[in-house]
């Protein structure tokens, strides 16, 4: 295998980095106050998109070593992982429950390590089987106590299944086709790469808001712009846009490059384990024995992931007359 151990290391280190910004997603029906998730979610990804432009002019030489067509390849990418995603995200939730979207979503970090080691043979498929299968239980064993709860009123069981799948085929072709722009661009053009993205982002949330406000799916328009409320609400945005968009996009986008998407895929599971602890802490109060048990599974499962893609590397380095 190419990459080195010091490599790998890093880009486990960035995905460690930004499957925990991304978890901090998952407290946004926490600090509503009142407003929808459709005005977080378009406030958010507007400040996303402002942050962006700002920071853009820091990477001027990076940016000119993009040609246009890579400038709207990572602006569609922005639209497509961030703001795609997190709609069908929130529908899966609204139209069919908890459980539905724990389930599908659960299955992403398992199909996205199957999808990566068919594009980029990095593994025997007997090497997975073992991790592949912590992960699962792990996933279903934090879900448990979801999976047991039966569809809450109101529910539109079709709308959530669309929305569900949506979200899990978003998610893998954004994983997909970001890693193949990835290896078509220059080594230090990342950052703004990751700018371009959340521009993209913010572009589609500026336009989809006129949308959003004749399908009445807004609240600011009638709870006020500038309430104390508001202003938590603004304030909440930012932060998670600081940290999912910005440091979050920007740290997978640097382990993209450093990992075969066989293990990153499997990465991704950690971002279920740091939600379920921010979950716990939101609800103040300690794992029940199921989610200890998912949570040390999901813990085992990465680690020998790390491990069995670390091992072709150590064997690099002991033997560099093989390269």
């Amino acid at each position: 295998m190419r990459s080195s151990r010091s490599i790998i290391w890093q880009g486990v280190g960035f995905a460690v980095l930004a499957t925990l910004s991304w978890a901090c997603n998952f407290i946004a029906p926490y600090v509503l106050q009142g407003y929808s998730i459709a005005d977080f979610m378009l406030v958010r990804f507007m400040m996303a998109g402002v942050l962006g432009v700002l920071l853009l002019p820091l990477y001027r030489s990076q940016l000119r070593g993009l040609r246009p067509r890579q400038w709207l390849i990572g602006m569609a990418l922005g639209v497509l992982g961030y703001l795609a995603y997190s709609s069908c995200i929130a529908g899966g939730v609204i139209y069919g429950g908890p459980l539905m979207i724990a389930a599908f979503i659960g299955a992403v970090p398992v199909l996205q390590a199957l999808l990566g080691n068919a594009t980029h043979r990095a593994l025997r498929w007997g090497q997975l089987l073992l991790p592949i299968s912590l992960l699962c239980l792990g996933l279903v064993m934090i879900n448990v106590q979801v999976l047991r709860d039966p569809p809450g009123a109101g529910t539109v069981l079709w709308a959530g299944l669309v929305f569900s799948l949506g979200a899990v085929l978003i998610w893998l072709s954004f994983s997909v086709i970001n890693q193949m722009a990835m290896e078509h661009l220059h080594t230090g053009a990342t950052s703004a790469w990751t700018c371009l993205m959340m521009i993209g982002a913010g572009l589609a949330a500026l336009m989809l808001t006129p949308l959003a406000w004749a399908m009445d799916l807004l609240r600011l328009p009638t709870l006020g712009f500038a309430t104390p409320e508001a202003w938590h609400l603004y304030g909440w945005a930012l932060l998670i846009a600081l940290l999912s968009s910005v440091m979050g996009a920007g740290a997978w986008n640097l382990a993209s490059r450093r990992l075969p998407m066989v293990l990153s895929g499997q990465l991704i599971a950690l971002e279920s384990f740091f939600a379920t602890v921010l979950g716990l802490a939101f609800h103040g109060r300690l794992p029940n024995m199921a989610e200890v048990i998912g949570l040390v599974l999901i813990l085992f499962g990465t680690a020998y992931s790390v491990r069995i893609i670390l091992a072709p590397a150590r064997d690099d380095t002991q033997c560099p007359s093989i390269l």
